[in-house]
């Protein structure tokens, strides 16, 4: 059963709005001292670029099919930024004010946003390994096709979600990092790297937007909290698939990343481990009845999803995926 906004939400929203335009800037990097794409790759202007490009090239052609596939895939998902944007910028509490501080984090946050996807496409392209073609239609269709996560334009469901998906995205290019260190790519590594760092931010941004939600409007965020955790926290690019195919792009794009440990359904239960304590959910009061009972529904799921993560499978084959050469 749906649960219906609550006018309190959107009047939470609107309260926080002036503080969030005061602190939000302090999960974000100044424009003038952050990292940008065009630094961290070979510059066409330079007379050392055809070199700087080979010695990427001989880097990337050592990486694993699935570490390539994952990195295709973590690059499209970036790439549908306009979605996000899009998505956030309707909520109940953030569209009453195009001027106001949400509108404002969403713009800031965009434009940092903004710099993965730049960055790890143009990596894609100079690596020679990828179809780009057929890359960018995977894109397009997944920008095209855009997302239902149910959240039905609430805040409260909607920065739960991004709270949970900014931990993800963390770990996932942090590990991919690590791969490709492992296998002799400092350039990617680097890359990713900086790319895991900025959704660190972005995670502890939403996390105190929660936090501070929870404090105004406990029972509400408790419900809307668990309303989330009894849907799951489906990925960004679950609507994934390539130009002219049949198969289930996603799935293969998650049996990959955790075939790798990039991302795994163990990851997925200590997120929700530690979003509970950063929420300090054990301990919260002034929670009506269905409150108490949204939180002992959250207090004993990490643990009955670790006992189904034990179970899971994952397919050992490689598949196949169009934007990948050879």
């Amino acid at each position: 059963m749906k649960q219906a906004l609550t006018p309190s939400r959107q009047e939470v929203m609107l309260f926080l709005e002036k503080e969030v335009e005061l602190t939000g800037s302090k999960y974000l990097s100044s424009i003038e001292t952050n990292w940008q794409p065009g630094e961290l790759l070979p510059v066409a202007s330079n007379e050392s670029f055809f070199e700087e490009v080979k010695i990427l090239q001989g880097q990337a052609e050592n990486m694993d099919y699935d570490l390539l596939a994952v990195l295709v895939g973590d690059t499209i998902t970036e790439e549908a930024l306009p979605t996000y944007e899009t998505w956030l910028g309707a909520l109940e509490g953030v569209k009453q004010n195009v001027h106001g501080g949400w509108m404002k984090w969403i713009r800031s946050w965009t434009a940092e946003e903004n710099r993965h996807g730049d960055v790890l496409n143009r990596y894609l392209y100079l690596c020679g390994r990828i179809d780009m073609p057929k890359f960018e239609a995977s894109t397009q269709f997944l920008i095209a096709d855009g997302f239902d996560l149910d959240t039905n334009n609430d805040p409260y469901r909607t920065f739960m979600y991004t709270s949970f998906q900014e931990l993800a995205t963390n770990i996932s290019h942090r590990r991919v990092a690590t791969l490709s260190k492992k296998s002799g790519n400092t350039m990617l590594s680097k890359i990713c790297g900086l790319v895991a760092a900025d959704e660190a931010r972005h995670a502890n941004a939403y996390i105190s937007f929660i936090n501070r939600i929870f404090e105004i409007d406990t029972n509400e965020m408790m419900l809307a909290f668990e309303d989330m955790m009894r849907k799951k926290i489906v990925m960004p690019a679950q609507a994934l698939r390539e130009l002219g195919g049949e198969i289930n792009t996603f799935a293969n794009f998650s049996d990959a990343a955790q075939r790798l440990g990039v991302y795994t359904a163990v990851d997925y239960v200590n997120i929700m481990r530690d979003l509970i304590k950063e929420w300090n959910i054990e301990s919260l009061t002034g929670l009506k009845e269905n409150g108490e009972k949204a939180r002992d529904y959250i207090m004993k799921l990490p643990d009955r999803m670790a006992r189904i993560s034990e179970r899971i499978a994952i397919p050992d084959r490689e598949l196949k995926f169009s934007w990948i050469i050879g």
